[in-house]
């Protein structure tokens, strides 16, 4: 049997009382979470492409989401247009060289976001840009949420701690109160899979209905 001087029982105790204490408190969110939820269908509705962009390891979590849309959750159902802003390397690397780091999501929307323009020449954009923050403060985070508000995208946040600079330029958010970025993550991820319930829900019910 290993031996250490850490008493990892009591670490591994510790990390898993403070995920549940923020997921525990998703009960209270459930009505944001289930807006949300309607954002994207809506998005998806009209023909838009949800973009996903996160940091560290929320960049792991926006990669999950999209796959969960564009492949399958549960059931096997029609792709879903979801695209991660943090899952090409060579695009990112590319911009943070050129233009700085805090251009990497931005410049990726600005080539991949779809406006249409009616006849009078009012721009309308159906795509949703959704971000994942622990803090709230990332540069990269907010210039893209900036540029897509510019652009009139509906602007969605899975946030942490108060918020940040981002809370204010999100349309829709969940932002959950915790010191610990793990626990946050944890939560988050939760969120994720519950929006993909009711994503995936309404796409089998109007499959059904055709």
């Amino acid at each position: 049997m290993y031996t250490t001087g850490i008493d990892m029982k009591t670490h591994i105790e510790s990390r898993i009382a403070q995920a549940t204490k923020v997921i525990e408190g998703l009960h209270e969110k459930c009505d944001d979470i289930a807006e949300i939820s309607r954002a994207i269908i809506h998005c998806f509705e009209q023909g838009g492409t949800l973009f996903v962009a996160g940091n560290g390891g929320s960049a792991a979590q926006a990669n999950h989401f999209c796959e969960e849309l564009t492949g399958r959750y549960r059931a096997t159902r029609p792709a879903l247009p979801a695209h991660c802003l943090c899952s090409d390397a060579v695009a990112m690397t590319c911009i943070a060289n050129d233009f700085g780091w805090e251009q990497v999501f931005r410049r990726q929307l600005e080539a991949f976001a779809t406006c249409i323009i009616d006849e009078q020449e009012e721009q309308t954009c159906n795509d949703v840009l959704l971000v994942l923050t622990t803090s709230g403060n990332s540069e990269n985070i907010n210039e893209a949420l900036d540029f897509a508000n510019d652009l009139g995208m509906m602007t969605l946040g899975f946030l942490g701690r108060d918020g940040g600079s981002s809370i204010d330029k999100c349309s829709l958010q969940v932002t959950l109160d915790a010191k610990d970025s793990a626990a946050i993550q944890d939560g988050h991820h939760v969120i994720i899979h519950a929006v993909c319930e009711a994503i995936e829900q309404w796409v089998l019910e109007e499959t059904e209905s055709d």
